[in-house]
C-alpha cells in the first residue's frame, strides 16, 4: 500500500517551523520529538521536507533544540524561527 502525503494539521495557537533534512533523518527527528513529552509534532510530506508544529507556549523551548539538531544534521532551514499560525490561515507551504 502506498502512502499519500497530507499537509500538516495545525491551527490557531500553534506555530510551525520548516526544514529539509535527509529522508533517513526524518524518523530520527520524529523519535526525538516524541520522546520529549509532547514538545512538538513532526509532519513529513515528501522526502525530507518536514514541518514541526508546537504550541505558542512551548516555542521558546523548542527553537534552541531545533537549532542544535538542524546544525548537527546539516538541515536546510526554511523558517529560521517558529512562525505563528493565524486564525483561518494555514501555514504557508513555501517560503
Amino acid at each position: 500500500m502506498s502512502r499519500i502525503p497530507v499537509p500538516p494539521c495545525v491551527g490557531e495557537g500553534m506555530c510551525v517551523r520548516r526544514a529539509l533534512v535527509k529522508p533517513r533523518d526524518v524518523v530520527f527527528l520524529k523519535g526525538l520529538l516524541e520522546a520529549a513529552d509532547g514538545l512538538a509534532q513532526l509532519f513529513a510530506e515528501e522526502g525530507g521536507a518536514i514541518t514541526i508544529a508546537t504550541t505558542l507556549s512551548q516555542a521558546a523551548d523548542l527553537d534552541p533544540l531545533l537549532d542544535e539538531l538542524f546544525a548537527e544534521l546539516g538541515a536546510v532551514v526554511i523558517d529560521a524561527r517558529l512562525e505563528a499560525v493565524e486564525a483561518g490561515r494555514p501555514p504557508a507551504a513555501d517560503a
